[in-house]
């Protein structure tokens, strides 16, 4: 048997819970915890809340820029549905760990996709309005088309990265190239968040320094409000999965549930939730015929 490629037997096995050393089970227990129960329910029970909210308001106010958002939620609940496997079947199943781990972490992609959508929504709003926008980046179409490029590419490499390291890990071979797809993918979709987040500031400041601010856009700023910071939310945890990914799969990061529960599972609870009272649907008006636009302007 050839042993080159196999990692020290190192890593975290709970004295409580015998490895059944089944055909799909490693032999540690990948999470490096056994996952609880309630975080669990909690993502499966609020994550299955946002699905039907943002699913409906979606439908009632025909903003279908906005259902990745449920997608998303839906991948959220499928991913706490096999973390709970794991919990309460069998921990050191690679399945349910990986389909946990893809679901979980490629979820938060389509959730950026609707936000970029929403920004060239506010930037089509602002024109018509007769807002200037002086920053010549702030062209709608080619922001939604480059951020749609780059999170279908984010997508890929990181299912990409998932698998392989589901892959490696069921053959018992170290998953450190999976790790380093996945990782990859990672940093693009961090850097073109960031990207987005200059030009949503941008943005921002030409609002804000239109003199009819307070009184013709009071409506929309409280979702411009919202979506900054549902924005940062999700951009916190794409920032905490890029560290861990850097360190590993069992690096600290990756191996204590308390800050998964912290910088991974609450960021996006809550950022689901602000967008999810804060719909775009209602607070977005929709544009003026150019006719009246001009006139208004002059």
């Amino acid at each position: 048997m050839n042993t080159t490629e196999l990692p020290p037997v190192s890593g975290y096995i709970d004295p409580n819970w015998p490895n059944p050393h089944g055909p799909h089970d490693a032999s540690i227990i990948i999470y490096g915890y056994v996952p609880n129960i309630t975080l669990c329910v909690l993502g499966i029970v609020l994550f299955a809340l946002a699905a039907i909210v943002h699913g409906t308001k979606a439908l009632i106010n025909r903003t279908w820029y906005f259902l990745p958002l449920t997608f998303a939620c839906m991948m959220e609940v499928i991913g706490y549905i096999f973390r709970a496997l794991s919990s309460r079947d069998d921990p050191y199943n690679i399945i349910y760990f990986v389909v946990a781990y893809s679901f979980i972490v490629v979820a938060p992609v389509f959730i950026s996709a609707s936000i970029y959508v929403c920004l060239t929504k506010l930037i089509a709003w602002a024109l018509n309005e007769g807002v200037r926008l002086n920053s010549r980046v702030l062209k709608g179409k080619l922001i939604l088309w480059t951020f749609i490029t780059a999170d279908t590419i984010c997508t890929v490499v990181q299912i990409a990265g998932s698998a392989l390291i589901g892959s490696r890990e069921s053959k018992h071979k170290n998953p450190k190239v999976g790790n380093g797809i996945l990782l990859a993918g990672l940093a693009i979709q961090s850097f073109f968040f960031l990207v987005y987040l200059g030009i949503l500031a941008v943005f921002m400041l030409d609002i804000y320094r239109d003199p009819r601010f307070s009184t013709a856009f009071r409506k929309t700023s409280s979702f411009i409000g919202a979506l900054v910071v549902s924005s940062l939310l999700v951009f916190l945890r794409t920032i905490f999965r890029l560290a861990e990914s850097s360190q590993g799969v069992f690096g600290y990061l990756s191996s204590h549930e308390a800050l998964f529960g912290a910088l991974e599972f609450a960021p996006i609870v809550l950022a689901m939730a602000i967008l999810g009272i804060w719909h775009p649907g209602r607070k977005i008006p929709a544009p003026l015929p150019k006719t009246v636009t001009r006139n208004s302007i002059v």
